[in-house]
């Protein structure tokens, strides 16, 4: 009897107690969606004022999940924990890729306050850090990872194109102090035929010649074009750049950061759609609500706009130095009520469901294991056909095995909207 309890156990989605991270850039209290779902998750008050930045799901000790055995425990038992011991609910094909633990990360990102420039090193770099300086880089893995807006998202993503450049150069005379002369005639030189190798030397020296300034320069700079655009202003209508330029100076008043945002491309993203950055991108979040998934990992590299530890010559050199606009992902509906997020990582995809009051979905691809968010409204949970409904509300969160085969139903009253989270599909096919 034991033995068929624990298989059973095995097939069917398990509730999780999912973590939070108060970062100070996140939204406080009732303002951030964060909040909301972590505090419907855990039973726990929202604290007025206090920022809540991410909700975690997932494997990674920094911000475990705990599963709901449905008996007593002495201790928590961690979702990592739970899988090594259970591998064959990650299915064959994954467990032979990846081992015994989720390739993914899912978490909800409430953000007030723009996060820090950064990049998250590719799988060789990330075990040599880690290997070297393991205090700060917390494991060996990569950080590809997606952001699906919730609301309206910006950020900073990636080097802006040539032509750009050139006119940054000439139209922001205060980066000329920090770059020089002699290098920006040398961006101003390059032309369209010019070898990537070339031109990708040049920018990766006139990016570091920036970035590692000394900090009296920097705040003398920065000083100098923050007062030149408050004048501005007044008589002009100052660029979405450079007003993004005067909130960074707000925010981080002296740091090379504000300076730097002149190199990234400023994105926009309405809700739904995405963006996905490979590792060794440079990029920072501004403001706004999104789903974020990507590799199992929590290591960053940073050099500017945070407070926390910068490793700027690490990001210099680690940079791809592609310069072009990014590309914003679309999803592809797979029926009226599911559609997809597919980026070109095997770790993971997510899927969004929206269900009309009443109506009933089956979830489709389940070949590797998944996490499921309730995002919002209630209704029910099923497992094959016949097999009893469990009841589903939001903040939510449960771990669906490979190969179990879910239902979904929405209340009579509202719309129920859920996230998934899980490996590529493509990877199976």
């Amino acid at each position: 009897m034991k033995a068929a309890e624990e298989a059973v156990e095995l097939i069917r989605p398990l509730r999780l107690r999912c973590s939070v991270q108060n970062y100070d850039w996140g939204r406080s209290g009732q303002e951030s969606t964060v909040g909301r779902l972590f505090a419907r998750n855990s039973g726990k008050e929202i604290e007025s004022g206090k920022p809540y930045a991410e909700f975690w799901m997932g494997t990674h000790q920094s911000g475990p999940s705990f599963v709901e055995l449905g008996r007593p425990e002495a201790f928590p038992v961690t979702l990592k924990s739970w899988v090594e011991e259970n591998p064959s609910v990650l299915g064959e094909k994954v467990v032979n890729r990846w081992g015994k633990d989720l390739p993914f990360l899912f978490k909800i990102l409430s953000v007030s306050k723009t996060l820090s420039i950064q990049a998250h090193p590719d799988k060789e770099l990330a075990s040599f850090l880690h290997k070297t300086r393991p205090e700060i880089y917390k494991d060996s893995n990569h950080k590809p990872e997606m952001a699906i807006a919730l609301s309206e998202f910006k950020a900073l993503c990636g080097f802006v194109s040539v032509k750009e450049l050139k006119e940054v150069l000439t139209s922001v005379p205060e980066i000329l102090e920090l770059v020089g002369q002699e290098n920006a005639i040398k961006v101003m030189s390059i032309r369209e035929l010019d070898e990537h190798e070339e031109v990708r030397a040049i920018l990766q020296f006139i990016f570091t010649q920036l970035m590692t300034a000394s900090k009296e320069d920097v705040s003398e700079v920065e000083k100098k074009l923050t007062s030149r655009l408050a004048i501005e202003q007044k008589i002009r209508v100052l660029t979405e750049k450079e007003e993004l330029v005067l909130l960074l100076h707000e925010q981080y008043p002296s740091d090379v950061g504000v300076i730097s945002a002149f190199f990234f491309n400023y994105v926009t993203l309405s809700p739904g759609e995405a963006l996905y950055i490979p590792a060794n991108e440079p990029h920072a979040y501004v403001s706004g609500e999104c789903i974020e998934c990507m590799a199992t990992s929590d290591n960053v590299v940073r050099a500017g706009l945070t407070p926390k530890y910068r490793d700027v010559q690490t990001l210099c050199s680690m940079l791809t130095y592609k310069h072009d606009f990014p590309e914003i992902l679309h999803e592809a509906y797979l029926n009226p009520y599911i559609r997809r997020y597919t980026p070109p990582f095997d770790e993971f995809e997510v899927d969004c469901c929206l269900l009309p009051p009443g109506k009933s979905v089956a979830l489709f691809d389940l070949a590797g294991p998944s996490i499921l968010l309730v995002f919002s409204g209630e209704g029910g949970l099923q497992i094959g056909t016949g097999s009893s409904t469990e009841k589903v509300s939001e903040g939510d969160v449960f771990f669906v095995p490979a190969e179990a085969g879910i239902s979904i139903n929405a209340g009579a009253d509202r719309p129920l909207q859920l996230y998934r989270a899980g490996v590529n599909s493509k990877f199976f096919h």
